[in-house]
């Protein structure tokens, strides 16, 4: 079974768990990203710091300005916009290959969605919601990687499907330093399931990418494959999906495993199907069966360890439970 992982470069809010940077000078303990700190290489920002502004500092908020969005200091009447702006491609341009980011929620620097926004710089209320402007530049720099703020990830899908996607994409960075044809196929070959478990569709193309009947060059093979693979993992995988995986994944055993057992598995998945226990059942079912019977095929299938098992945590906040329906 899978053993190494090769370490994602995530980039984090420096508030959550690193420094007390926030305005009000407090810092932001998360459970989940002190539990990923051993497997990844954080790198951290604090966009307000990093454009002068101190801790503590006077609150900043986003303005509608004649219709158009803009960074303000309310105590200051100072126009941040540009700074931010400015800091945003600095910051970019110094970041090598990252994996992926995890940003602070709600936050009007680093907040993806549900950020505040407002009429003016007074005692008004907010008229709606939008992103900060840290993080909607990232979301537009970087549209293929995995980009989650630490609200939504105590949603156990949504962090699930981040993992899943921040350690294929940071097994996939080693494999292009390596840009050998051979480990592109063993990449594919081992990822086979987890594909399948996303889009058969996608694996279909993978799997012709892999082949290169046309005799294209190795560099733009690993090009092309890696293009289609982070579309791949752009939405997360469906229950329906999965389940058609895991029907394939018994004929590898229909004939070694007893009526009983095989019986036991298919109510399992039914199980599963209707929500009463988490993929992680029949999975391991299977799991079980690949060590017991010795499938050499099936030992390093990501399918069944996309990302290290010690950060594998049940907890659910219960919010956005239809993701992946």
């Amino acid at each position: 079974m899978i053993s190494e992982f090769t370490k994602p470069v995530v980039i984090i809010s420096r508030c959550l768990g690193f420094a007390p940077c926030r305005w009000n000078g407090e810092i932001i303990q998360d459970d989940f990203v002190d539990m990923l700190k051993p497997f990844a290489s954080c790198l951290t920002v604090c966009p307000e710091v990093g454009i002068g502004l101190g801790v503590p500092r006077d609150p900043i908020r986003i303005v509608s300005v004649k219709g158009n969005l803009r960074l303000m200091q309310p105590a200051t009447a100072r126009d941040l916009t540009d700074a931010m702006q400015d800091f945003s491609r600095s910051f970019f341009n110094s970041l090598a290959d990252p994996d992926g980011f995890i940003l602070k929620s709600r936050s009007p620097s680093c907040g993806l969605s549900n950020v505040k926004m407002y009429q003016g710089t007074g005692d008004e209320g907010a008229f709606g919601k939008t992103s900060g402007f840290f993080g909607k530049a990232v979301m537009e720099k970087f549209p293929s990687l995995p980009v989650e703020d630490e609200g939504r990830l105590k949603n156990y899908r949504i962090r699930d499907h981040f993992l899943t996607r921040l350690f294929t994409r940071a097994n996939f960075r080693k494999l292009k330093q390596q840009g050998s044809m051979k480990e592109l196929i063993r990449f594919h070959s081992e990822n086979k399931f987890l594909l399948m478990a996303y889009s058969q569709k996608a694996l279909r193309v993978l799997g012709r990418i892999v082949a290169n009947h046309e005799k294209k060059p190795v560099d733009e093979v690993i090009a092309l494959y890696e293009n289609n693979l982070y579309q791949a993992f752009s939405h997360p995988s469906r229950f329906t999906n999965c389940i058609n995986v895991l029907m394939h994944l018994l004929g590898f055993f229909a004939e070694r495993v007893n009526a009983r057992e095989k019986s036991f598995f298919l109510e399992s998945l039914e199980r599963y199907r209707n929500e009463k226990i988490p993929l992680s059942v029949p999975k391991n079912m299977i799991r079980s069966w690949v060590i017991r019977f010795e499938e050499q095929y099936l030992m390093n299938q990501s399918f069944f360890e996309p990302y290290p098992e010690a950060l594998v945590e049940i907890t659910d906040s219960g919010k956005e439970r239809d993701l992946t329906k």
